[in-house]
């Protein structure tokens, strides 16, 4: 196996784990400018127009010959995507982790895979055999992320001291945890989890009659700022959460625009081509890790024994559901093989059929000789 057939395989688990380092930054820069009192409905209109402005130049040069002709029933299906990630997804995520914390935000995300899962079998993208080991293994690994969901969100417990937060003051999360707030925010967040999820089945379902991920991506942007900025007009009276300085807010909008939009939609749209939409969320337990490290060293942030327990449970579930996936993956490869051989098979037959035997007749000799 040559260095190009490796490098192919792993290049989707490559691009992923980027990906899972790049949203680790965004929930811990995000809950930093919100507590000092950025708005967010001003965040996502910043993000996603910085966004389109670094991405677009890519679609128009190096798409400028492949984009597909723009139609009616695509342009609503764009329409809807900019809807359900920049306006309704980025917003309830914001304000869901400003009521929680950054660490609990990015752990209970971790049902994303699950809910990408039913998404995708009621609208009949993922089929299910309950007689098969794997559909079993994904029907299980979803039943048991729904459990530690919800073991996160009933069960606090004591608080988990770390060696690099061991003696220092921690946030307390207590008297948040204790009002509607933190139910709120963990609400928001699940809403938020439940739009993100619909983002990519659709995003999936539109890059079959538009791929062109540059070129996608672009148009998403550009749709979600116009909604966005729609709602933040009206949800935000004057100019001053508008203006924003060289500070952590400025650093928010371009990194979470650059990052966490324009490289994030390109990237899973070309990965979910390739492996489907529930391989694309399968990797968020790599960044619920790296924000609890970092939440609990830059942000003080607390961290609970619920939640761990939680969040274990949770991989437990998610890693059950891609070996289901993996699994099926396996089978479709296999099955495609054993057509394409049969195909072949019955071309060759058919050759062999349709063979026409020519009797040519034996030269006629000159007269005269025997």
């Amino acid at each position: 196996m040559g260095v190009g057939e490796v490098w192919r395989r792993v290049k989707p688990y490559v691009a992923m784990v980027f990906l899972q380092f790049g949203y680790a930054g965004m929930f811990v820069v995000s809950v930093a400018s919100l507590k000092q009192g950025m708005s967010h409905y001003v965040l996502v209109v910043y993000r996603n127009a910085v966004a389109a402005a670094v991405v677009a130049p890519f679609a128009l040069w190096f798409e400028r010959k492949v984009r597909p002709k723009m139609t009616l029933p695509i342009f609503l299906k764009i329409m809807a995507l900019g809807l359900l990630e920049p306006v309704l997804d980025q917003n309830f995520y914001y304000m869901g982790t400003k009521y929680t914390s950054a660490s609990f935000s990015s752990a209970l995300y971790n049902i994303l895979p699950a809910v990408t899962f039913l998404n995708a079998f009621v609208l009949r993208m993922e089929k299910i055999d309950i007689k098969k080991r794997h559909s079993q293994a994904k029907i299980i690994g979803t039943l048991v992320t729904v459990i530690g969901a919800l073991i996160m969100i009933l069960y606090k417990g004591p608080i988990v001291e770390f060696i690099w937060n061991k003696g220092r003051h921690l946030q307390a999360e207590a008297a948040a945890q204790n009002d509607t707030h933190w139910l709120l925010g963990t609400l928001m967040l699940l809403f938020s989890c439940c739009c993100w999820s619909a983002f990519f089945v659709l995003q999936s379902h539109t890059l079959k009659s538009y791929p062109a991920e540059l070129s996608l991506t672009t148009l998403i942007c550009l749709t979600g700022t116009g909604q966005a900025g729609a709602v933040a007009l009206f949800m935000e009276r004057g100019a001053k959460p508008w203006s924003i300085g060289f500070d952590m807010r400025l650093f928010t909008a371009v990194y979470s625009g650059i990052m966490c939009t324009g490289v994030a939609y390109y990237l899973q749209g070309v990965v979910m081509k390739e492996r489907g939409p529930v391989f694309v969320t399968a990797f968020n337990p790599l960044c619920m890790i790296i924000v609890a490290v970092m939440g609990s060293i830059i942000l003080a942030e607390e961290i609970s024994l619920g939640r761990v327990i939680g969040a274990v449970v949770i991989v437990i579930g998610l890693y059950c559901l891609i070996w289901g996936k993996s699994s099926d993956r396996m089978n479709t490869s296999t099955e495609n093989s054993e057509k394409t051989k049969a195909v072949d098979d019955v071309m060759i037959s058919n050759s062999i059929d349709y063979v026409t035997v020519v009797d040519i007749p034996p030269e006629k000799k000159p007269d005269g000789i025997n």
